[in-house]
């Protein structure tokens, strides 16, 4: 693999870092080419805070047909990190007094509506961004490259399921993260591309961060990757396979460096090095606030979420950060306030995962004194767990569980139906107990790249029984 170059911020600008500095560039960018060559990951960017400065590292390509090699000013697709952004912008509403984050949604967008008349008289944009909403996730819908898409997917997403009754439980939610773009919308009177450019990039300098495809030609941009674990993947078909409409729950692209200087600007109350703010200290503080548990601690290693961030408890050390996957590129930030320490890896496809947890558990420990979570797995001695309370039929919006016993070991069968009926071939699950509500998914193949899948059996506020695969809460129906 290609070796990339090393750079660190110095007073707000780019220069080479000097010898002897804390952070150790060149074994670190061993370690990078090591485990992305380890675990067949095309290409990655790796961007570090430590200490004040900000170091960008990247290796292999950018573009397996066509050789391109990654480089540190690389920009790769940054999936739901996109969540944080449109966070951002919605508490500067908020601070601004333009937006009550516990009146209805429907007292700024009236045209918003679910299935359910109360529910949609009850949603406030608090819930909306602490994923207690109840909304549904996977609604995806292309609705143009105008700049109505939002306009035209809130109007669409009329009548959408819920997963839960709103307040009663987490459920992670894209929808509401449109909804939430397109408040940003109405209440600036900008497109959210164009308030997430006036409102955010320009004022903290962030000169490879966009949101559009076009934007993305003058920037050498990291192509997807698909293919089976444990193999070196092949370029994706497109590049670029999401609307326009995923905007504010999933279409950021930038470079990892940038990604690391928002974080800084959070990190620092909510202002840049030179002094700009985006955001009063005591916002940027709610935002990292916990709002709810999460009882699915595992999917992203996550206690918690707050007004936008996934929040961490490492035995101790509070962190704060947020995970993104879109079409085979993956992308990674942790935060770790009290060492002042950002990072941020950006990656195109094969073991992504497998890459972050070593990297990060080996960066963060050394640079943060923190101690990440092995790796999720069955326990070496299995509990003895009843299954009766468990068995039975689970379902949210497009998707139906079914928890059986086999043999005196559980099963689950994860089926798309309705307008998901067509995404994937039904798929079955043997679980391995870890505790008496918490399960070792096997079997799971590409779709959930990694070895071993969270399944957790909850309980909603109301008492009704649920489980969660992928941080999204199924009640249970039978």
């Amino acid at each position: 693999m290609s070796k990339g170059l090393t750079t660190t911020t110095v007073r707000g600008r780019d220069a080479a870092r000097p010898a002897g500095s804390a952070f150790d560039a060149v074994r670190w960018q061993s370690r990078l080419d090591e485990l992305c060559a380890a675990h067949h990951v095309p290409g990655a960017s790796l961007a570090v805070l430590a200490e004040g400065d900000v170091h960008e590292l990247a290796t292999g390509l950018l573009h397996r047909g066509t050789g391109v090699a990654a480089t540190p000013d690389s920009v790769f697709q940054l999936g739901s990190i996109a969540k944080v952004y449109t966070a951002t912008l919605v508490m500067q509403l908020a601070e601004e007094g333009a937006l009550d984050l516990d009146a209805p949604v429907v007292a700024v967008l009236p045209e918003f509506s679910v299935a359910d008349p109360e529910a949609t008289a009850a949603i406030t944009p608090r819930m909306l961004l602490s994923h207690t909403s109840g909304l549904t996730c996977d609604f995806t819908l292309d609705t143009g490259r105008g700049d109505d898409c939002l306009a035209r997917y809130v109007a669409a997403a009329e009548g959408v399921a819920l997963d839960c009754p709103p307040g009663t439980g987490s459920s992670y939610s894209s929808v509401g993260y449109n909804v939430l773009g397109r408040i940003v919308e109405v209440l600036t009177g900008l497109t959210w591309d164009e308030a997430l450019k006036q409102r955010l990039v320009a004022p903290l300098g962030l000169t490879r961060t966009m949101t559009l495809p076009e934007e993305a030609l003058a920037f050498r941009a990291a192509m997807s990757h698909l293919g089976e674990p444990g193999r070196l993947p092949e370029p994706a078909p497109a590049w670029d396979l999401m609307p326009r409409s995923a905007g504010p729950y999933g279409r950021v692209l930038a470079s990892a460096g940038d990604v690391v200087r928002f974080a800084r600007a959070h990190l620092a109350g909510g202002a840049a090095p030179d002094g700009t703010r985006i955001l009063g200290p005591e916002t940027a503080e709610a935002m990292r606030r916990r709002e709810v548990d999460v009882p699915d601690k595992w999917t992203v290693s996550a206690d918690g979420w707050g007004l936008g961030w996934s929040l961490y408890d490492w035995s101790g050390v509070a962190g704060f950060g947020h995970d993104g996957a879109s079409i085979g590129q993956y992308a990674y930030l942790r935060v770790v306030p009290h060492a002042g320490v950002a990072v941020a890896l950006t990656t195109n496809g094969g073991g992504a995962r497998q890459v972050y947890a070593a990297l990060f558990r080996e960066l963060l420990g050394e640079l943060a004194g923190v101690r990440m979570p092995d790796s999720f797995a069955p326990a070496e001695v299995p509990p003895v767990v009843d299954l009766a309370p468990l068995v039975g039929t689970y379902r949210r919006e497009g998707v139906v569980i079914t928890v059986s016993e086999r043999d005196g070991n559980a099963h689950l069968r994860y089926e798309f139906v309705d307008g998901m009926k067509d995404f994937s071939e039904p798929l079955e699950i043997e679980l391995r107990p870890v505790s008496e509500t918490v399960f070792a998914g096997s079997g799971v193949g590409a779709a959930f790249s990694e070895d071993w899948m969270p399944v957790v059996f909850s309980t909603l506020a109301d008492g009704t029984g649920c489980c969660y695969v992928g941080m999204r809460a199924a009640p249970k129906v039978a």
